[in-house]
């Protein structure tokens, strides 16, 4: 793991608004700017509420954003791109609207295709169009990051895009706007967060710099993540799983994610899993894993989510299990549709996915990852 003398990079949205009620900043702050067409990027339920953000001036609206979006998604955004010559590209809802209009943002307009720029720093720039982010739900922190993921349908692989040129120029993180998520999708998109947090914090490339949002992150979550999930009005807990989320999504630029999500990712491309409850699912079986390459750590991670363990890998995994069962998320493969006859399928998936499992504090083999779909079936 790194230490203070290592060499680190730390990047934030140009602007950040933050707390209940500010989501009609981004009109204001459009308005300052002279934007006069701008195209939002969204789902359908959160198309129908576009007024919250006071938008001025001509506003186009795709709706069409869909859950894990693959590159026939990516397709029909990047067509409404081009044809609303958008100055302002918004992207509004979770963490799949965030990733459109990120690559939308650079893509549009653009001589570069989506294979061109899979990898790091890979976009040309500088970016033609402005780029808003305003999260409804509280897990990817995606509205602070300078990364994006579609699935490819073919090999059903994430396409990972990574540039500093995907910074959102305003962030307005209103946890307002997360009051109407469901129970089930705040428990697993919190713990999304919290993954996100505790995967930069045990990372073979954890700093200083960052473990700080990553325990604050992980210590919020275990504050406020199951009073949201018992009352979705309830706005002290809503906002605190916001600033989780976004303290998640600054530990994802120079740290990232590590064995969790490499072995989360297949369950949302193969069998559509929803993002947040993969990981949920994975999580307790990874950090146990990892508990003896990073013992201290773990300990501080249980203590933050208010688990006492004894520090052994049986206790992590009971403690962390335990965690996300009460939060009332499904933690078997099998309810959720996986067949068994795929788990080596699966087990190859996750393999594969370097950028990830090379991050891990402990080396996860191809037979150690099929061990632990096992043990989650």
């Amino acid at each position: 793991m790194a230490s203070l003398d290592s060499p680190i990079t730390i990047v934030r949205p140009h602007l950040i608004e933050f707390g209940i009620g500010t989501a009609g900043k981004l009109g204001t702050w459009a308005a300052g700017k002279g934007y006069r067409r701008t195209l939002v990027i969204s789902d359908a339920f959160n198309a129908s509420r576009i007024d919250v953000l006071e938008l001025k001036g001509e506003v186009t609206v795709f709706s069409e954003v869909t859950p894990e979006p693959d590159t026939a998604n990516l397709d029909k955004v990047l067509a409404a791109a081009n044809a609303a010559e958008a100055e302002l590209i918004v992207g509004f809802g979770g963490g799949s609207a965030m990733d459109l209009a990120k690559l939308a943002a650079v893509l549009a307009g653009s001589a570069q295709t989506l294979p061109e720029v899979v990898g790091p720093n890979k976009v040309h720039g500088p970016r033609k169009v402005a780029l808003a982010q305003v999260p409804t739900t509280s897990g990817t922190g995606s509205e602070a990051g300078i990364r994006a993921l579609v699935t490819d349908p073919q090999t059903m692989a994430k396409l990972a895009v990574e540039s500093l040129h995907m910074l959102a120029d305003i962030a307005v993180i209103d946890p307002a706007l997360t009051f109407s998520v469901p129970a089930r999708t705040t428990a697993a998109t919190g713990v999304d967060a919290m993954a996100h947090c505790v995967e930069a914090f045990t990372n073979r490339k954890a700093h200083p710099m960052v473990d700080i949002y990553a325990i604050e992150g992980t210590r919020l979550v275990g504050k406020y993540l199951a009073r949201a999930v018992k009352d979705g009005n309830d706005a002290e807990a809503r906002a605190g799983l916001s600033l989780a989320s976004l303290y998640g999504g600054f530990c994802l630029g120079p740290v990232n994610t590590a064995g969790g999500h490499a072995l989360a990712y297949p369950l949302g491309t193969r069998w559509h899993v929803a993002h947040g409850a993969a990981n949920a699912l994975i999580f307790p079986h990874v950090l146990a894993f990892n508990t003896p390459s990073a013992p201290e750590k773990t300990t501080a991670v249980m203590q933050a989510l208010g688990r006492q363990t004894s520090g052994n890998t049986a206790s992590v995994f009971d403690a962390a299990y335990a965690f996300c069962a009460e939060l009332g998320i499904e933690m078997k493969l099998s309810a959720l549709g996986v067949p068994e006859s795929d788990l080596d399928a699966m087990a190859d998936d996750a393999f594969a996915i370097r950028r990830l499992l090379d991050n891990n504090p402990r080396d996860l083999t191809r037979a150690d990852i099929r061990s632990i779909y096992a043990a989650a079936f």
